[in-house]
């Protein structure tokens, strides 16, 4: 017998806000443009996961002819109750020319006009979050001047 496919449900996990600092932009290596942005720390806030941003992460960007970001972060979480969290999130982020262009001169746009996802891997030791081990995410994205908003998502 045929099951119609059962699409899984995303259940919110927290919202992240991390601050960034001034692109490292290296130009064109090995053919992609490629640039590195500092993460200065910030804020997790959820009902079941709250904390802070670790200091000391980057983001490694590649930025592509076509308008596509491929972003790879990885940065530390603490959380309220004193455990650490490693994130390895990639992404892509995705606009027209011009709203891609605003947000590199450091301007708001439209969170709207941007395609802004990414796949968070959140991993912890024993105790209380290792069963973040075993499970997916799913992230949205907003880009402001000085900071990225993440809006997590456990894929259940």
């Amino acid at each position: 017998m045929t099951h119609p496919p059962a699409a899984p449900t995303l259940t919110f996990l927290a919202h992240i806000d991390v601050r960034v600092g001034a692109p490292i932009d290296l130009g064109v290596v090995a053919g992609v443009h490629r640039r590195i942005i500092p993460l200065l720390g910030g804020t997790v806030r959820g009902p079941e996961l709250s904390g802070e941003v670790v200091p000391g992460g980057a983001d490694y960007q590649s930025l592509h002819d076509d308008g596509r970001h491929e972003l790879e972060a990885r940065y530390a979480l603490r959380t309220d109750d004193g455990h650490s969290i490693y994130v390895e999130n990639r992404g892509i982020r995705s606009g027209s020319p011009d709203d891609l262009a605003s947000i590199a001169r450091g301007e708001i746009v439209d969170p709207a006009r941007i395609y802004f996802r990414s796949h968070p891997r959140l991993t912890s030791g024993p105790g209380p979050w290792s069963w973040l081990n075993g499970r997916l995410f799913a992230a949205t994205g907003t880009r402001m001047p000085d900071a990225v908003a993440l809006d997590v998502f456990t894929i259940e």
